[in-house]
C-alpha cells in the first residue's frame, strides 16, 4: 500500500473539496452565459449607439471576453488550490484559474496571470508577499487537472501538504469508497482498501502521455514562473533541455501580457505609444514562429488552452512568413502582378561554403558595402548637382553636401533624416523638370502615333516576343519614379507599350547625355533597335537627356528613406556580381541572376528590416511618419507587431532571427525565444549563444534544467547521446519527489526493413507497452527519410491487425490517424512534440547519410519518448555510440 491510511482523511478532505468547488465553478460560468452578466448601450451610458462607435465596438469586445472567460471555466474550473496562513494564524484557501475570470462570476477565483496567481508556483511551507504587503505561509498545494465525464474530476492530482505529497489518480474514487453501501463484507472492504491503495500514490507520479502534443502545464514551477512574469519589454532567450516546459513558458507568457487587466503601468504606457502607430491593435500584433507545420499546429491547441485565438497569420513558420513577406510585402520576389527582380529557388547554388559557416560576417559584409555603394551614389549626385551650370539647380546641392562631405556607414539614418527635411524643395524642382520632359516624351509618342494608328498595336506584339527578355542591370542609377515601371501580367496591351515606349526613350535620352551605349541585350536596347528614328525628335535629345540627369541627380537627395530601404535588393544583387568576381561568399558559376537561394533571401529581408527599424526608433522619425518622405517607412512600420516569440530558436540561423528580432516594434523591442542547442536540426541552425544575442543586442538568456518528460534511464541515454555528439548535458536534471524510474532503452541490430523484420520487431515491443501500460499509449516511429514512412506504416498495421492496432503514414510531418494509433514521420519533423514511447528505425544508415546532424537527430528523436526507447540498426550501433551499449537492452517482457 503506496497511502498510509493516516494520510488519507486530509486527502480526502481537499478532494471532496476540490469537486465541491468544480461543481460551483461550472454552474456559476453556465449561469453566466445564460445570464444578464453582459453590458448593453444602456449600461454603460451609450445615448446613441450609432454614433458611438468605438464605444460600441469597445462593448462588443468585453462582451466577447466575458463570454469566452465562462466558456474558458465551464470547462476548466480551477488548475490550482493554495492554502496559505497569515501571521495571525488565520488560514485562506485560494482556487485558481488558467486565465482571467469574468465578472460576474459567483465563486471567488482568482488569475494565475494574477500577482497572487504567483503562488501556485511555490512550494509548500514558503513564505509569500501578497500585493497589499501581507505575509503568508503557503500551508497546502494541490496543483489539479479537471475532467469531466457526467460528473466531475480531476485527474492525476499533486496534492501537497502537512501530510506529505501524493498523486492523486483520481479525486472521485478517493470519495467513492467512502459513500459506497456494499455491506460489511470482508471481500468488498479488501477490494476497497486495494483500489485506494491504487489510486493514491506516495510522492510524483509520471502520467502516461496518451495524446501527441505539446504538454499542457496549467501551473509553472518558481523559475518558469518568474520568467513568465518579466516585463513586457524584456528581450530574453530561455535554454534548457526537452521537456522542461520553454514552449508552454512562452505561451502563458504571451497570455499574460495580452490580458490588459494585469499590465502595469507602464506596460501600458508602452502599448498605448506602439497602438498609435500600429496596424492591429496590441491583442493581435503578434506572431510566433516555429521551425515545422507539425509543431505549428499544436502549438495552436496550447494557444487555445490559454483561451488566446490562435489564427493561421499569427503562428507561422519562417518559410511561409518570409515568401509572404518578400513577395507580397516588400517586393523582392517577382510575381505576376509585377515587381521584383528575383526568383526564389530552394536549391538555387549561389552560396560558397564560407557564406554557410559565417553568415553574420557575411551579412555584416553585406550591409556595409550597400551603405557604401548609397553613399557614394547620393554624394555623387549631390555633386554632379553642385557643379551644373544652373545656379539654381546648383544650390539645390548646398545644404545635401554638408551632410554627406564626411558621412560614413554608421551615419547612414542621421544623413537620411536630414536629406528627408530638405526633400521637399528639391521635390518642388523635379516637378518642374519632369512638366517638361514628360511633355517632350509624349509629343515624340503623339507624332508616331498620328503617323500610324497602328504604332502601339505593333510595339505591344514585339514587347510580346521579349517576355522572356531578363532586364539585366540597365539603367541601375536610374530613380524614375514608380509610374514609369512597366505594367506585368497577360499579353501587352496599348498601355503597356505606352508605358515601354516612355522608358525607352528616356533611357536613349539618358544615355546621350552621359555618352553612354544602353548595352546590347537589354530589354530597352531592343525595343530602340526596333523603334529606330521613331523616339525623340534629334534636336530634343540633348535637352531631355540633360533634364532627365539633373532629375535622376537630385531625386537621389529626395525621399532618401525610399532609395534606401527599397533599394537594398537592388544593391544586393550588384554586391553578389561584385563579391562573385572576388571569389568571396558566393559560387562563380551554376546560377541566374535572378536566382535566390532561401539563405540570401534572409539577407536581403534583414537589411530592410533592420534598417527600416534603426529609422523608426529616431524619435524624429516616429514623429513624422506620417508625411510623404517616409512613406516607404509605412511597410516596414505596418510589418511590425509588439511581441514576438520563437519556438525552437537554435534550428534558425542567426539571420533568420534577426529578421524575427527586427519585426518587434522598437517602442518595446518584446523579443522572447527558447531553444536548446542539442536539438539543432539544420546546417545553417544557430550554433552558440553569440550567433542568437548577434540577431536581438540586449538579448539576455536563462537556462531552465529540470526536465519533466523522461524517466531516469532515458535521461540519463539522453546525456550520454549529447556528450557523444560534443554537446554539454550536465545541467539536465530531474524534477526532485517524482518516481522517474522506468526502464532501459532496448536496441536490436542487423535487422532489415525491406524484408519486414524491422516491423515484426516493433510490433512485439508495441504489444509489450501496451500489456505494461493496459492501454496503448502515444507512439511514435521514426524514419530516416519521407520515402520510408508508408511502406513501413503499411507493413506496421499488417502486424498489429490482429491486436486492433492501426499504424499510420504521417506523411511530411502532417498529423494523421486518430489518437490511439501508432505514428510513422520522418525524424525531421518531431521537434517539440512528446510520446510516451518512441522507435528509431536504422539509425546505423542515419549516422551515414547525416553524419554532421547525426547526433542531433538522434538527441532530438530520444528526447521525444518519455519511458519507452528502441532503436534498430541494419548491421551495428555506430561507433559514435558503441560506449553507450551497456544502457541498452533487448526487450521489456521478461
Amino acid at each position: 500500500m503506496n497511502a498510509s491510511v493516516t494520510k488519507a482523511d486530509p486527502v480526502a478532505a481537499i478532494a471532496e473539496d476540490v469537486l465541491e468547488t468544480f461543481d460551483a465553478v461550472e454552474c456559476s460560468a453556465i449561469e453566466g452565459l445564460r445570464g444578464d452578466a453582459y453590458l448593453t448601450p444602456d449600461s454603460i451610458g451609450i445615448a446613441n449607439p450609432v454614433r458611438a462607435e468605438k464605444a460600441m465596438q469597445a462593448l462588443v469586445q468585453l462582451n466577447a471576453e466575458k463570454f469566452n472567460g465562462f466558456t474558458l471555466l465551464s470547462r476548466e474550473p480551477a488548475v490550482a488550490r493554495v492554502v496559505v496562513v497569515d501571521n495571525s494564524g488565520e488560514e485562506r484557501t485560494y482556487y485558481v484559474c488558467r486565465t482571467s475570470p469574468p465578472t460576474g462570476l459567483r465563486v471567488p477565483l482568482i488569475s494565475y496571470r494574477s500577482p497572487v496567481g504567483a503562488m501556485a508556483s511555490r512550494e509548500v511551507g514558503d513564505r509569500f508577499t501578497l500585493p497589499n504587503g501581507n505575509v503568508v505561509v503557503l500551508r497546502q498545494r494541490a496543483r489539479l487537472r479537471p475532467y469531466k465525464q457526467g460528473t466531475w474530476d480531476s485527474r492525476d492530482s499533486i496534492l501537497e501538504g502537512d501530510f506529505g505529497t501524493v498523486t492523486v489518480q483520481s479525486l472521485r474514487e478517493l470519495l467513492a469508497p467512502a459513500s459506497a453501501a456494499l455491506d460489511d463484507e470482508l471481500l468488498a472492504e479488501l477490494l476497497a482498501e486495494d483500489s485506494a491503495s491504487e489510486n493514491v500514490i506516495d510522492g510524483l507520479r509520471r502520467s502516461v502521455i496518451t495524446k501527441m502534443g505539446l504538454r499542457d502545464q496549467p501551473t509553472l514551477d518558481r523559475y518558469q514562473d518568474a520568467i513568465f512574469r518579466l516585463p513586457l519589454n524584456s528581450q530574453l532567450l530561455i535554454l534548457g533541455p526537452p521537456g522542461t516546459g520553454k514552449t508552454t513558458t512562452l505561451i502563458r507568457r504571451l497570455g499574460l501580457k495580452l490580458d490588459p487587466e494585469f499590465l502595469d503601468d507602464g506596460e501600458r504606457e508602452l502599448v498605448r505609444r506602439m497602438d498609435e502607430a500600429a496596424e492591429v491593435p496590441h491583442a493581435q500584433s503578434w506572431l510566433m514562429f516555429t521551425p515545422t507545420d507539425l509543431l505549428r499546429q499544436y502549438v495552436k491547441e496550447a494557444f487555445a488552452l490559454e483561451g488566446i485565438p490562435p489564427p493561421e497569420q499569427r503562428i507561422r513558420t519562417w518559410t511561409d512568413f518570409r515568401l509572404d513577406l518578400a513577395r507580397n510585402r516588400f517586393g523582392i520576389l517577382r510575381s505576376a502582378a509585377g515587381g521584383g527582380i528575383f526568383v526564389l529557388k530552394d536549391a538555387a547554388p549561389t552560396l560558397a561554403v564560407a557564406a554557410h559557416e559565417r553568415l553574420t560576417d557575411w551579412y555584416a559584409d553585406f550591409d556595409r558595402w550597400q551603405k557604401v555603394a548609397w553613399l557614394d551614389a547620393v554624394r555623387q549626385a549631390a555633386e554632379e548637382l553642385q557643379a551644373d551650370p544652373d545656379a539654381t539647380v546648383a544650390a539645390l546641392a548646398r545644404a545635401p553636401m554638408e551632410l554627406l562631405t564626411n558621412a560614413s556607414p554608421d551615419d547612414i539614418d542621421e544623413v537620411i533624416d536630414g536629406l528627408s527635411r530638405e526633400s521637399r524643395l528639391i521635390q518642388a524642382r523635379i516637378s518642374e523638370m519632369k512638366l517638361f520632359t514628360d511633355r517632350k516624351v509624349k509629343e515624340a509618342l503623339t507624332l508616331q502615333v498620328n503617323i500610324n494608328r497602328e504604332f502601339l498595336d505593333e510595339l505591344a506584339k514585339f514587347i510580346d516576343t521579349l517576355r522572356d527578355t531578363s532586364d539585366g542591370d540597365e539603367d541601375e542609377d536610374d530613380d524614375s519614379e514608380s509610374d514609369d515601371e512597366e505594367v506585368a501580367g497577360g499579353r501587352a496591351g496599348r498601355a503597356m507599350a505606352m508605358q515601354a515606349y516612355q522608358r525607352c526613350v528616356r533611357a536613349q535620352a539618358r544615355a546621350h547625355a552621359r555618352k553612354r551605349s544602353m548595352g546590347k541585350n537589354s530589354r530597352n536596347a531592343r525595343i530602340a533597335e526596333w523603334l529606330g528614328d521613331r523616339g525623340l525628335l534629334v534636336r530634343d535629345l540633348a535637352e531631355v537627356g540633360s533634364s532627365l540627369v539633373r532629375q535622376s541627380q537630385a531625386r537621389r537627395l529626395t525621399n532618401p528613406a525610399a532609395s534606401f530601404i527599397n533599394g537594398i535588393a537592388r544593391r544586393y544583387r550588384l554586391f553578389r556580381r561584385t563579391r562573385q568576381t572576388e571569389n568571396s561568399w558566393y559560387q562563380a558559376s551554376g546560377y541566374a541572376v535572378t536566382d535566390l537561394n532561401p539563405l540570401e533571401l534572409d539577407v536581403v529581408l534583414l537589411g530592410m528590416l533592420r534598417n527600416g527599424g534603426s529609422l523608426l526608433r529616431r524619435p524624429s522619425v516616429r514623429r513624422a511618419r506620417d508625411e510623404p518622405e517616409w512613406a516607404s517607412l509605412h511597410i516596414v512600420q505596418t510589418s511590425l507587431r509588439q511581441q514576438i516569440l520563437v519556438d525552437e530558436a537554435t534550428d534558425f540561423s542567426p539571420i533568420q532571427l534577426a529578421c524575427m528580432a527586427a519585426l518587434a516594434d522598437p517602442v518595446a523591442h518584446s523579443f522572447f525565444a527558447c531553444g536548446d542547442f542539442n536539438q539543432r536540426l539544420t546546417p545553417w541552425g544557430s550554433r552558440t549563444l553569440a550567433d542568437i544575442t548577434w540577431a536581438s543586442p540586449g538579448l539576455t538568456h536563462q537556462t531552465i534544467t529540470t526536465s519533466y518528460r523522461q524517466s531516469t534511464q532515458l535521461n540519463e541515454l539522453a546525456k550520454g547521446i549529447a556528450r557523444a555528439g560534443g554537446g554539454s548535458a550536465d545541467m539536465i536534471t530531474l524534477p526532485q519527489g517524482v518516481n522517474n524510474d522506468g526502464v532501459p532503452p532496448v536496441l536490436v541490430e542487423h535487422l532489415s526493413v525491406q524484408d519486414g523484420d524491422a516491423a515484426s520487431w516493433l510490433a512485439m515491443r508495441i504489444r509489450e507497452i501496451e500489456a505494461f501500460v493496459k492501454r496503448l499509449p502515444s507512439i511514435a516511429v521514426l524514419v530516416m527519410n519521407e520515402a520510408e514512412v508508408q511502406p513501413l506504416a503499411e507493413s506496421l498495421s499488417d502486424r498489429l491487425a490482429d491486436n486492433n492496432i492501426r499504424a499510420v503514414a504521417c506523411r511530411d510531418g502532417q498529423t494523421m490517424g486518430k489518437e490511439n494509433d501508432v505514428r510513422v514521420f520522418d525524424i525531421q519533423h518531431i521537434k517539440g512534440l512528446e510520446f510516451e514511447a518512441v522507435f528509431f528505425v536504422g539509425i546505423d544508415r542515419l549516422a551515414a547519410v547525416q553524419p554532421e546532424l547525426f547526433d542531433k537527430y538522434l538527441y532530438v528523436g530520444t528526447t521525444r519518448a518519455a519511458t519507452y526507447l528502441g532503436m534498430t540498426c541494419e548491421a551495428e550501433l555506430p561507433p559514435a555510440l558503441e560506449s553507450l551499449r551497456s544502457m541498452f537492452g533487448k526487450k521489456w517482457a521478461k
